[in-house]
């Protein structure tokens, strides 16, 4: 039985996953600061991009929508990949 005082064990690390350690709103914003919020709404099609886009209304959307989190996740991780062959 664990000692009820004992530090709780540290989180597993993910080496092999680009997106560990990134929190959403550090995505959404680099991907609203590169496309701005248009160009993010044409290539994940979705409302809270089109209609009165806000960093807020977008992680509320995309923590209940896995589809498009997934699809704005995705994205990200293309320009990180487009960035890095360019050398930007």
């Amino acid at each position: 039985m664990q000692d009820p005082a004992a530090p709780p064990p540290p989180p597993p690390t993910q080496p092999r996953n680009p997106l560990h350690g990134l929190t959403l709103e550090h995505i959404v914003t680099t991907l609203a600061d590169h496309y701005g919020w248009d160009g993010l709404n044409e290539r994940v099609p979705a409302r809270c991009f089109a209609s009165n886009p806000s960093v807020k209304s977008s992680l509320k959307f995309l923590r209940q929508t896995p589809w498009a989190r997934e699809k704005v996740e995705g994205l990200y991780l293309y320009l990180q990949r487009e960035l890095r062959r360019t050398g930007r």
